[in-house]
């Protein structure tokens, strides 16, 4: 009875972790190796990567001196900082779930818009889940990205909840 009850909790939690593995989010480190800094090329780093719903962008800076602000195309072309969307500034390592398929505007207040501190990132749906093996990352900086499966710590979680049940049931038994 009770290598019934252990082989199907290995049956169990190997089907929860394969349901969970298809998606992955990505955590994008925005810019250079620096991170988020004035006088880098952020038109060209965002078109050489793919953004799509679920990704998280990470923004790295010294806080005493810049910001991010999310705003409007309009704000973005203008680098007008007045009326933004939202202030994602928190501390110099903060973070961005780009939660919709849509383009998003980023910029930096203080002047240092005009000094190339904009960035915008067009989001796409997820494509739908293959059982090919994706390509190598071809991008120069594909190191800065980390993938997680999107529900990561829910399948986590899960497993060990799973796995104290069955061990427990092991030793009343």
């Amino acid at each position: 009875m009770k290598l019934m009850v252990m082989a199907g909790a290995i049956v169990v939690i190997i089907l929860i972790i394969m349901a969970g593995s298809g998606e992955s989010s990505v955590l994008e480190k925005v810019g250079s190796r620096k991170g988020w800094i004035p006088n880098f090329n952020y038109t060209q780093w965002s078109t050489q990567h793919h953004f799509y719903v679920g990704d998280w962008l990470l923004f790295v800076f010294d806080e005493r001196y810049y910001n991010v602000l999310e705003v409007n195309k309009t704000s973005y072309d203008g680098c007008e900082e007045r009326g933004f969307a939202r202030n994602i500034t928190k501390g110099g390592r903060d973070v961005v779930e780009l939660t919709e398929a849509r383009p998003y505007y980023f910029i930096s207040g203080g002047g240092y818009c005009w000094g190339g501190m904009k960035v915008a990132v067009n989001v796409e749906a997820r494509p739908a889940v293959s059982l090919a093996p994706a390509p190598a990352p071809s991008s120069s900086h594909a190191n800065d990205a980390v993938a997680l499966p999107a529900n990561y710590y829910h399948v986590a979680c899960a497993s060990i909840c799973f796995m104290i049940i069955i061990l427990f049931l092991y030793i009343v038994v």
